[in-house]
């Protein structure tokens, strides 16, 4: 139930000035309040102190996010500056006393997931901050109404809205970053971060798009290109393989046009992240759209030959007619889309390419369905991601005339049971690969691994794997993966060039602790111990140095005052 004294305030900068305290430097002077205790005349029988509840930075935060990578990466920049600030981050969604909900507005399932958890947070008495393209596009939804949002572009001030949110207040930030009137990627790429997976770095390379798809409510959201410079990204991946990471995962809504806002593209990025790559450790491509790959293919296709490159280009199609892809405005033809797969699979042996495919377009006839039918029936995708259509609010594609419900639903029907006719990996059987071991099957048997062509491989669930580079013996292909038996002879090689993180531990933290000259203890390793409330020293390191906490104390004061 909202507080009485709940208010709507368009931007948290009507509320916080400039001369008020930053979250680290109110983190740092909450540890030299001295308490003063109440006269007891003064206490109440029953009273129940709650003071705790009151104070940002010590609530419990569950975060939930739905979507692509990119918005998995943004919810990992938002779990770790929370963490960094105080806030405790938790996997239980009952114990928590606030939940941040980061939406994606691609689908109307996606949405329904969203708006139900809105409703399920209010009915359990929890407060709630929204984030992600749902709230960013269509910011004046009615059940969106009194709550605080975080745009897409304002996730590094994630913490004072939270802060604001357990106040009490309604706060919303949606607006653009930019500089000198150029818009910028978002963000820092250097901010504090708890990834999903300690073995696997998500980057956003740019935001938005250069398209204007008449089906799409993302743009709504991410609006138009911005790229992050090359130095930046390259910065990124390489304190990224320091911090353990053995995979890099490039993202963005259009990856194939990285680049035409900055002067630079594609290419050009990718041969430099290909000089920090360690041995055995792997970087992925993210989607990219036909019309700006078609001008880099020769380029692209040795980069995917790169021995650390998976051999995977994730290349939507969305309709195999031409009539279609001119309704959806996606500015190529199907030709070029062949013209990309094929040129692809003649220069990359093996290349995996996957594309999406949407059902029951306005206006699609049995005789464009047919023409997709027979896309699909020539290069028989190993992966291939099926959507029936759903109109979006806002979007032109919501005003044209509809495809019945019941044929978009026979559509994909017909479809799906087309690819799941084939079984793309069957001839992989008696090879043997090295694959890359990085997550655990959903049913908790076995390891996935990747080999070269981003193919997922099962392989024994053994410590020993996890993180590392090994050989294996295929000897059994699903529909959707292989089973490998590691070879006897061949030890498992570590791409790592540091120890991985662990789960839930937050990246970037020495950065951000040096640029604010402050440590959370809440993200402190319980073995560590505090000195002056800014820098933790490992317990054990001082036994074993036999120096006892006087006199490190005393060290590190010396050393703050040599250098401040």
């Amino acid at each position: 139930m909202p507080s009485a004294c709940d208010s709507l305030i368009d931007d948290i900068e009507d509320m916080v000035s400039s001369n008020d305290p930053t979250p680290h430097e109110r983190q740092s002077a909450r540890k030299s309040i001295i308490p003063r205790s109440r006269k007891k005349k003064e206490l109440l029988s029953n009273e129940e102190l709650q003071a705790d509840s009151l104070i940002p930075g010590t609530q419990k935060i569950w975060m939930k996010t739905w979507g692509c990578s990119h918005n998995n990466s943004d919810g990992e920049y938002m779990a770790g500056q929370l963490a960094a600030s105080g806030y405790k981050m938790t996997d239980d969604p009952s114990e928590a006393d606030l939940w941040v909900l980061n939406s994606c507005t691609v689908k109307n399932p996606a949405e329904d997931h969203f708006r139900n958890s809105i409703k399920k947070a209010q009915e359990q008495q929890k407060k709630v901050v929204v984030a992600g393209c749902v709230p960013q596009a269509q910011p004046r939804m009615e059940y969106l109404k009194g709550l605080s949002i975080i745009g897409v572009q304002q996730i590094d001030r994630v913490v004072e809205v939270v802060d604001e949110a357990v106040k009490g207040h309604s706060v919303r930030l949606l607006g653009q970053k930019k500089d000198g009137g150029r818009r910028l990627g978002g963000a820092r790429l250097d901010l504090p971060k708890i990834r999903k997976n300690p073995l696997i770095e998500i980057i956003s390379i740019n935001t938005g798009c250069l398209n204007a798809c008449t089906y799409c409510k993302t743009k709504h959201a991410r609006g138009d290109l911005a790229s992050y410079p090359v130095e930046e990204l390259v910065e990124r991946a390489r304190q990224s393989f320091q911090e353990g990471v053995c995979e890099i995962w490039l993202t963005s809504e259009d990856t194939g046009a990285y680049g035409r806002d900055i002067g630079t593209d594609l290419p050009t990025l990718l041969w430099k992240l290909v000089e920090e790559i360690p041995e055995g450790a792997m970087l992925r491509l993210g989607m990219t759209n036909p019309p700006y790959i078609l001008e880099h293919l020769e380029e692209m296709a040795k980069i995917l030959n790169h021995p650390r490159v998976y051999a995977f280009l994730h290349v939507p199609v969305q309709s195999a007619s031409d009539s279609v892809l001119m309704d959806m405005k996606r500015e190529y033809c199907v030709n070029d889309f062949r013209q990309v797969v094929d040129f692809l699979k003649e220069r990359v042996p093996g290349v995996t390419i996957a594309t999406d495919i949407i059902c029951g377009f306005p206006g699609e006839t049995e005789e464009d369905f047919q023409e997709t039918i027979e896309l699909v029936k020539c290069y028989k995708f190993p992966s291939l991601f099926i959507n029936q259509f759903y109109p979006r609010p806002g979007t032109p594609a919501a005003k044209m005339e509809q495809v019945p419900a019941h044929v978009k639903k026979q559509r994909t029907k017909e479809l799906s049971q087309l690819f799941h006719s084939y079984n793309p990996y069957d001839h992989k059987v008696g090879e043997r690969q090295h694959v890359l071991v990085t997550e655990e099957s959903f049913d908790t048997q076995f390891y996935v691994a990747h080999n070269k062509f981003y193919e997922q491989v099962l392989v024994p669930k053994r410590l020993e794997f996890k993180g590392k580079m090994i050989e294996v013996d295929i000897y059994e292909a699903g529909k959707h993966f292989l089973k490998g038996r590691p070879v006897e002879d061949s030890k498992p090689f570590t791409p790592s060039i540091a120890a991985p993180l662990q789960k839930g531990e937050v990246s970037g933290l020495l950065q951000e602790q040096m640029a604010n000259g402050v440590h959370s203890p809440a993200a402190m390793p319980p073995s560590s111990v505090m000195l002056f409330g800014c820098y933790s020293v490992d317990r054990e390191v001082l036994k074993k140095l036999g120096v006892g906490l006087a006199l490190a104390a005393a060290i590190m004061a010396f050393i703050v005052e040599k250098l401040y």
